[in-house]
């Protein structure tokens, strides 16, 4: 218990400003019109890139000799972004595939 309160004294300024990103992010998505809420998600997912490449720069540093809490953080990250970003992709592809003109009978039939 006082290693977990040593942490957090030595890290408050970092805590207190993760936890109010976090606020200001709630409010901001909670403020955005639900028509422009899917494509700023995808993109913001497909972003997630750079979380990516700092989980194999994780992995970099890694002593892949015994398991290690940089071992498995830096699978688990580049596990769930690669899964974020591949998501953010699938969405913004279905959400363009809305406004592809289609060719189907009815067209077919107004041309002849």
């Amino acid at each position: 218990m006082i290693q977990i309160l040593e942490f957090i004294f030595t890290y408050r300024y970092e805590i207190f400003i993760l936890v109010l990103a976090g606020f200001l992010g709630i409010e901001v998505i909670s403020h955005v019109p639900s028509v422009l809420h899917t494509p700023l998600m995808s993109g913001a997912n497909a972003i997630h890139g750079v979380i990516i490449v700092g989980g194999i720069i994780l992995l970099g540093h890694a002593d892949i000799s015994k398991i290690s809490a940089e071992l498995i953080l830096g699978v688990l990250v580049v596990f769930f972004a690669s899964v974020n970003v591949a998501g953010g992709f699938v969405v913004t592809d279905r959400m363009l595939e809305m406004f592809r003109k289609r060719v189907g009978k009815q067209d077919i039939k107004k041309s002849n």
